[in-house]
């Protein structure tokens, strides 16, 4: 099965943050943040969109937004393409 977003959609699949600080301190899944980073799995009506946003794109979104999905396993976020606040580049 596959979703595909309708609209100025997206679909990301959210980069959980790192469960070790920097010095070696492992964080409980109670101290963790949700996540602001996300790979683009797939985008919904070009036509309607307003950015030029592609699957595999890296992106920055909003803490709270969008609506949490699971498929196969899998956690997803469906979002306005208006939360998605940049995109990152290495």
């Amino acid at each position: 099965m596959t979703i595909e977003p309708l609209g100025a959609r997206v679909l990301i699949r959210p980069i959980e943050q790192e469960t070790t600080t920097k010095s070696g301190i492992i964080l409980p899944e109670t101290a963790k943040e949700k996540p602001q980073q996300g790979i683009v799995e797939a985008v919904g009506d070009e036509e309607e969109m307003m950015t030029d946003l592609s699957v595999g794109d890296r992106v920055l979104f909003a803490k709270y937004t969008g609506n949490q999905i699971q498929l196969d396993g899998v956690d997803y976020i469906i979002m306005d393409e208006g939360d998605v606040l940049a995109r990152l580049k290495e």
